[in-house]
């Protein structure tokens, strides 16, 4: 499989590339599909999320799409979710959404696999950030010597 086109992350004044895609749990519930525009974008979507906070408890937003209804048609945002146009709280999410940063290490040919120096990761329970980590990444440990 080819590597896969990232989702982004805002936080703050930061954007990082995600390796989780947390709209698929949304989509299988609600039995919507994309069409795949292309071999690194098997899912047919992007999406842009955001981490918000307010009174202390930080959430994980949608705040951009861009999916392949058809290869012609285009999908947005204010489409799929028409009464939340600038952005919809993910509350159907609960996981870990990892985020890789810095130099890339260990580059493999498929999915989300491939190493980079650090990885955040930011765990949500139903929308909510509940937990949050850093790992710094090296060729060695992930090569088992």
């Amino acid at each position: 499989m080819t590597a896969q086109a990232s989702e982004r992350l805002k936080r703050g004044d930061k954007e990082l590339r995600m390796c989780t895609t947390p709209l698929d749990t949304y989509l299988r519930q609600s039995n919507i599909e994309f069409e795949s525009s292309n071999t690194a974008n098997w899912r047919g979507y992007v999406g842009t999320w955001e981490i918000k906070g307010a009174d202390g408890v930080e959430r994980l937003y949608l705040v951009g799409l861009s999916a392949n209804k058809s290869y012609e048609e285009i999908l947005s945002l204010s489409d799929l979710f028409p009464d939340h146009p600038n952005g919809v709280f993910a509350h159907w999410f609960t996981g870990e959404v990892r985020c890789p940063t810095g130099n890339l290490i260990d580059y493999v040919h498929g999915g989300y696999a491939s190493k980079y120096e650090y990885d955040y990761f930011f765990e949500f329970k139903k929308g909510v950030l509940v937990n949050q980590r850093a790992v710094h990444n090296t060729l060695d440990e992930d090569k088992g010597a």
